[in-house]
């Protein structure tokens, strides 16, 4: 078996137990005794490709499905090993004046639909035009909660396919449909995150619908609901004692999580490019209590859903088998571990550490 000095993971800017666990230092503290490294993705830009390829051995992933399953879908070898589930601010904005408060009032309505990028187009990595993909789910799901489909309503696309990612209003690539709203060439768009409700306050776009709100997870299925966590077959096959100890610093940091909501907000400010506002707007309702991955039976099937959506929607080369992509047994190890180290913890070191 070969020895490995780095041990690599990515996660998107969103809440995650994964960034959590780094930015404590209890990834670091881990792996330290065995001169291994923890290093991240977002902090070595000549290695940023494998966010979206997983071609990358060593690599543990937390982020979002429109990635994940394309890539899987084009043979990258890598194994589902947790779902975690955070609703953030999955919204469909409108200008101020408008009458859409519910997705029945979404009938006959023009809804942005971000271009493909060019390049995405090109070079056949359709998953990337991650705008696209979320803003299909986020109305499909809208629609079908009040008995719609896409035949009820007008999609129109927006952008280039090529948004700048030096903007200074933060916009980027992804939430293009914004000006067009304001300018009155559309009637709806679909955002989510800290950075979409900064940029919806900054523009003067409300909320119509607010999509987090809508009682059945089924409708809420996106590219981060579920959010899934991947690990290369090769880790798993030789190194598999390492991705437990990785996925056993995250469960703890979820804990950890529980009685740390403004720790949490601190470190998603950094996390999301947000101010604190966008942080406290998009991250509610007792998100911090459940950062923690599983493979629950409702985790799995709705990322099914999400599967199945991508295929249909052209965002998958071909189809795959779903069922045989799951390996349980270093999450069912990770929690296992958790569960044994916290009967051992005497009451007064159970208490975990502050974020500084």
């Amino acid at each position: 078996m070969t020895s490995i000095d780095t041990l690599w993971f990515t996660r998107c800017p969103v809440p995650t137990a994964t960034g959590l666990a780094y930015k404590l230092g209890w990834l670091d503290d881990e792996f330290r005794p065995d001169g291994i490294a923890v290093k991240t993705l977002q902090d070595t830009p000549a290695l940023g490709r494998h966010h979206y390829d997983h071609e990358l051995p060593t690599l543990i992933r937390e982020g979002g499905n429109l990635l994940a399953l394309p890539a899987k879908a084009q043979g990258a070898p890598t194994r589902l090993v947790g779902l975690t589930w955070i609703d953030e601010w999955q919204s469909i904005l409108v200008r101020p004046d408008s009458d859409i408060t519910s997705p029945e009032r979404l009938k006959g309505r023009r809804l942005a639909l971000p271009a493909f990028r060019k390049s995405d187009i090109e070079e056949n990595r359709r998953g990337r035009s991650i705008a696209r993909g979320m803003s299909l789910a986020g109305y499909k799901g809208a629609l079908a909660s009040a008995g719609l489909t896409f035949d009820d309503v007008k999609l129109v696309e927006v952008g280039g396919g090529e948004g700048r990612r030096d903007r200074a209003d933060g916009l980027g690539e992804l939430w293009q449909g914004i000006e067009p709203l304001v300018r009155g060439e559309v009637d709806a768009v679909y955002v989510k995150g800290a950075s979409a409700a900064d940029a919806a306050r900054r523009h003067g776009a409300v909320v119509g619908i607010d999509l987090d709100k809508l009682p059945d997870r089924r409708f809420r299925v996106n590219n981060g609901t579920p959010r899934p966590i991947t690990a290369h077959e090769d880790l798993i096959a030789h190194h598999f004692d390492l991705l437990v100890r990785f996925l056993h610093q995250t469960l703890r940091a979820a804990e950890w999580a529980k009685t740390n909501l403004d720790g949490i907000r601190k470190v998603l400010e950094g996390e999301t490019r947000s101010g604190a506002e966008g942080v406290k707007e998009a991250y509610r309702d007792g998100f911090h209590l459940a950062l923690a991955p599983d493979l629950s039976a409702e985790r799995v099937a709705l990322f099914r859903q999400q599967k199945d959506f991508q295929l249909a929607y052209g965002f998958l080369d071909r189809d795959f088998d779903y069922d045989a992509w799951i390996d349980p047994r270093p999450l069912k190890a990770a929690q296992e571990r958790l569960a044994g180290s916290t009967a051992r913890r005497s009451p007064a070191s159970a208490t975990l550490p502050a974020l500084t």
